[in-house]
This record gives C-alpha cells, sequence and structure tokens, in this order.
C-alpha cells in the first residue's frame, strides 16, 4: 500500500428490492460527486415494515475516497 490520505464518508442508501440494490444505490449515487472511491463498510442495516411486510431496505456505509496528491 502507498502513501496514500483517505477520508471516509458516511452514507445511507435505500431500496425496495434488496440490501445488495441499497448499497450500490448508495454507491452509485455518492460516485457520481466524489472522485477515488476506494472501498465501503456497511455499519448498519435497516428495513421499514408496513402491515407486517418489507417496504423497503436502509443500509448504512462508511466509503473511503483517496485524496489525490
Amino acid at each position: 500500500m502507498s502513501d496514500n490520505v483517505y477520508s471516509v464518508s458516511k452514507v445511507v442508501g435505500t431500496s425496495k428490492k434488496s440490501i445488495e440494490a441499497a448499497i450500490e444505490n448508495a454507491i452509485e449515487t455518492t460516485a457520481k460527486s466524489v472522485k477515488n472511491l476506494d472501498w465501503f463498510e456497511v455499519v448498519s442495516t435497516r428495513g421499514y415494515l408496513d402491515e407486517g411486510k418489507v417496504r423497503y431496505y436502509q443500509v448504512t456505509l462508511e466509503i473511503g475516497f483517496r485524496y489525490e496528491k
């Protein structure tokens, strides 16, 4: 690993389909505004219920991005 400097941003993605889709939504949306995304960590997973059924998934991520030198 080289001598890089990183910052970590906490983001929340949602999806009606799946946890994986919520993760991809968060990363794809973040990538439109932030360059040099290198890694992510799932911090928490939640869901919204309505009448006993899962209506959507919500995933909190910490996304690491590298500063340019």
